[in-house]
C-alpha cells in the first residue's frame, strides 16, 4: 500500500468511526497532517482522491466537508462509466447479463417488503405501459418506471442506485427491440403482468422467476439479433 493509500485509508476511517459524520467539515490542512501524522503533501493528495471519489466536497473559500454519503451520489461514477459504454455492442450485452444477475432477485426482495402504497405505484405504472403500447417511447419509460417502483419497494438505496444505473442505460436498446420487433410489446406487457401478479401474492420465489424471464427473454432477443449481423442503431458493434 502506497503513503497515499494509507492516508486515504486514515481519513476513511475517520468517517467511518463517526469522528467525521456525513456533513461535517475537516480541520485545516496543517491540523488534519499532524492529526494524522502525515506530511500535508500526503494529506492533500487524499483529500483530492477522496474527493473525486465523491466523499469529500471542497468548497472554495469555505473548507472542505463530508458529503452526504448517499449510495446515488457516491456511485455516481459507475452510471457515467456505463453511459460511456453502452454504445459498444458487447458491454451492452454485459450490462444486460449483470441487470440478469441483479434483478431478480432485486424482485424477489421487494415481495417481502413491498406495501400496499408501493403495489399501488407498480399497478399505476403497469396501467401506463398498457395505454402506450402503442408508442414504443413512452411504453419503454413507463416500463423504466415499473422496474424503479419494483427496486424501490425493496428499501436497498445502494441496490436501487446499482439498477439504476444499470438498466437505465440499456433504455435505448429495449426502444430498438421495439421498434424492429412488431410482437415485442405484447410480450412485454405480458411479462410486467406477471411480475405486478406474483408481487401481488408477496410470493417471492414467483416474483424472482417471473422478473428472471422477462429480463432473460429480452437478453436473449438481443444477443440473437447481434448475432445475426444487425449493427447497433447507436454507436460501437464490438470493441477494437
Amino acid at each position: 500500500m502506497s503513503l497515499t493509500d494509507k492516508a486515504i485509508e486514515e481519513i476513511r476511517e475517520l468517517i467511518r468511526t463517526g469522528a467525521l459524520p456525513p456533513g461535517s467539515k475537516l480541520p485545516p490542512e496543517p491540523d488534519l497532517a499532524a492529526q494524522l501524522g502525515l506530511s500535508r503533501n500526503l494529506a492533500r493528495e487524499a483529500v483530492k482522491a477522496l474527493a473525486v471519489a465523491r466523499v469529500l466536497e471542497v468548497r472554495r473559500g469555505d473548507g472542505t466537508y463530508v458529503t452526504s454519503l448517499q449510495p446515488s451520489l457516491l456511485l455516481e461514477g459507475l452510471s457515467g462509466a456505463v453511459e460511456l459504454l453502452q454504445g459498444d455492442s458487447v458491454a451492452l450485452q454485459d450490462l444486460m447479463e449483470v441487470r440478469r444477475l441483479l434483478e431478480p432477485i432485486a424482485t424477489a426482495l421487494a415481495a417481502t417488503r413491498i406495501s400496499d402504497a408501493q403495489l399501488a405505484e407498480v399497478k399505476r405504472h403497469l396501467d401506463a405501459m398498457r395505454e402506450a403500447r402503442d408508442d414504443v417511447g413512452q411504453l419503454n419509460a413507463h416500463d423504466a418506471a415499473f422496474h424503479r417502483a419494483v427496486v424501490s419497494a425493496t428499501g436497498n438505496e445502494t441496490l436501487l442506485t446499482l439498477l439504476e444505473g444499470i438498466s437505465g442505460r440499456t433504455l435505448r436498446a429495449r426502444i430498438w427491440r421495439g421498434l424492429v420487433d412488431d410482437k415485442a410489446a405484447g410480450r412485454t406487457l405480458a411479462e410486467h403482468e406477471a411480475i405486478f401478479n406474483a408481487l401481488s401474492t408477496r410470493d417471492s420465489a414467483l416474483s424472482q422467476a417471473a422478473a428472471l424471464l422477462h429480463v432473460s427473454n429480452t437478453e436473449q432477443w438481443l444477443r440473437e439479433h447481434l448475432r445475426s449481423g444487425e449493427p447497433l442503431p447507436f454507436g460501437r458493434t464490438s470493441r477494437k
